[in-house]
């Protein structure tokens, strides 16, 4: 279970376990930067980017349920996202929270 808040609604939490993180970084191949280039001429949603986006997240998102299962948590509160341009074209995405176990209230 993950949220963003600070609590889940039903459970109490017996553990906090800590910070827990995913980090992924990615980029855009050169013949996938020349596909997007040729969508935004054209405007709206720009796909090839939206994808790299979801696949970055997801990543992120998965290595950062590893690293709260390896803890021994079975949720993770206040979840967030965070990216940062490590240099042109390459982008950092860190999924984090905070490891917990609950049980039902």
């Amino acid at each position: 279970m993950v949220t963003t808040s600070i609590s889940l609604d039903g459970y109490r939490v017996t553990r906090q376990l800590g910070v827990v993180r995913g980090i992924t970084v990615r980029s855009r191949s050169v013949l996938g930067n020349m596909a997007g280039g040729l969508q935004s001429l054209f405007g709206g949603r720009l796909s090839i980017y939206v994808d790299l986006c979801e696949t970055a997240r997801e990543e992120a998102f998965q290595h950062m349920l590893r690293h709260a299962a390896e803890r021994g948590a079975n949720a993770v509160i206040n979840m967030r996202y965070d990216a940062n341009e490590i240099m042109n074209g390459i982008t950092e995405v860190l999924a984090y929270g905070t490891a917990v176990v609950v049980e039902k209230a």
